[in-house]
């Protein structure tokens, strides 16, 4: 079967899944009592905006697709692909924050929940005199695009560096984009991406000894100082336990675990008790309905490349990745935890989940070409969702 057709099939399979899952949604805001939103399967209000800002986001993705399908990315520079992948991606968010005007700059910035990591960076920021909303904003935004670059170092370093270059659509022009400007849960996306490229470089063969020591114990601080601002967080470690074991380095769990240990030991000698954080964190809506609902959001968020991704995460060695976010995503369903809200909860998991978009249709085979059809479908969710949603 043709690259073309295969991937024509996988958009086919994600349409019915948000068909059926659109109409499951229909259903529990019509006879599900406590929802807490009349915009499921997302908090917040509808309220459909259109106008000239709502041009720049589709320029921004006609240039980057153009980009990408005259193979630009698969030859230049690594680092020029890096700093341009972090362009592309700052670009799309702002650009898709911009449909609301600025305040869909600064709409999200402002919601620390129970632990303590949210609050204590608003604090350090208004301390530093960065106390204007729109200045809050604009620093997180810059701050969450890191993400690109950081998931690429990751996938480049374990799948390979034709398959992290052919990632870096599916994440710069991502659908969950849209929840990336102004908002503290894209600085804890930001902070694992940059544990699991800390814990792929300490596996890398060519580190040994002391240096692939300081990188385990590097990815394992990162970790500890991500799970100060969410309780889910700690399941993405599982994508470094699995990644050690496959690279046969699995004494570094050791050092990782450790590391991870010293921002949680601090926190309790300064009066924040995880466990009871966890607990505080619960609640009180319809689990099983908000369960069916929360991934219905995930299906949207991540866009038509998930069903790609896991369609053949058999066929890449990035499957710790996708193992780590899928489990951290079913504990909370499955916990109860996922009760509205998760397109900025799992924010942190979505890149991981595609990450197999761009591997081969079997294990060694030849490199798939950059899934240009699933990308512009899922960048076109993107503006929909941006158009319809009201920001805040």
């Amino acid at each position: 079967m043709s690259d073309a057709r295969v991937t024509r099939r996988d958009l086919l399979g994600w349409l019915a899944l948000v068909a059926a899952g659109l109409a499951f949604t229909w259903l529990a805001t019509r006879f599900a009592s406590g929802l807490g939103t009349s915009a499921a399967p997302f908090l917040g209000a509808y309220s459909w905006t259109v106008g000239p800002r709502s041009l720049l986001a589709p320029a921004v993705a006609a240039v980057v697709l153009a980009v990408v399908a005259r193979g630009w990315w698969d030859r230049a520079g690594w680092p020029f692909v890096l700093v341009t992948g972090y362009l592309a991606g700052l670009a799309w968010t702002v650009s898709l924050a911009l449909v609301h005007g600025l305040a869909g700059l600064y709409g999200q910035a402002f919601h620390p929940g129970a632990p303590p990591g949210p609050a204590l960076v608003l604090r350090w920021l208004h301390r530093a005199g960065i106390t204007e909303p729109l200045a809050v904003g604009a620093l997180l935004t810059g701050v969450g695009a890191l993400l690109v670059p950081l998931v690429l170092v990751a996938v480049r370093g374990v799948c390979g560096d034709l398959p992290g270059r052919r990632y870096l659509p599916v994440v710069a022009l991502s659908p969950y984009s849209i929840w990336l400007c102004a908002s503290l849960d894209a600085l804890v996306a930001v902070l694992v991406a940059a544990m699991v490229a800390a814990g792929v470089r300490a596996s890398d063969h060519r580190r040994t000894g002391v240096q692939a020591a300081a990188w385990a114990g590097t990815a394992g601080l990162l970790l500890g100082v991500a799970a100060m601002f969410s309780f889910a967080v700690p399941w993405m470690g599982l994508s470094l336990v699995c990644l050690y074991f496959a690279r046969r380095r699995a004494a570094l769990n050791l050092v990782t675990a450790a590391g991870a240990l010293v921002p949680v030991g601090v926190a309790q000698l300064q009066g924040f008790r995880w466990v009871d954080g966890l607990l505080a964190a619960q609640r009180d809506r319809p689990v099983l309905w908000w369960g069916g609902i929360s991934l219905v959001a995930l299906l949207l968020a991540a866009g038509p490349a998930l069903v790609a991704s896991l369609r053949k995460v058999r066929n890449t060695p990035g499957w710790p990745f996708l193992v780590g976010a899928t489990v951290a995503v079913l504990s909370t369903v499955l916990a109860g935890l996922a009760r509205g809200g998760v397109e900025q909860a799992w924010l942190t998991f979505f890149p991981w989940l595609a990450v197999a978009a761009t591997a081969p249709e079997r294990r060694a085979g030849p490199p798939v070409p950059p899934p240009l059809l699933l990308v512009g479908v899922g960048a076109a969710t993107a503006v929909l969702l941006a158009a319809a949603l009201h920001p805040g």
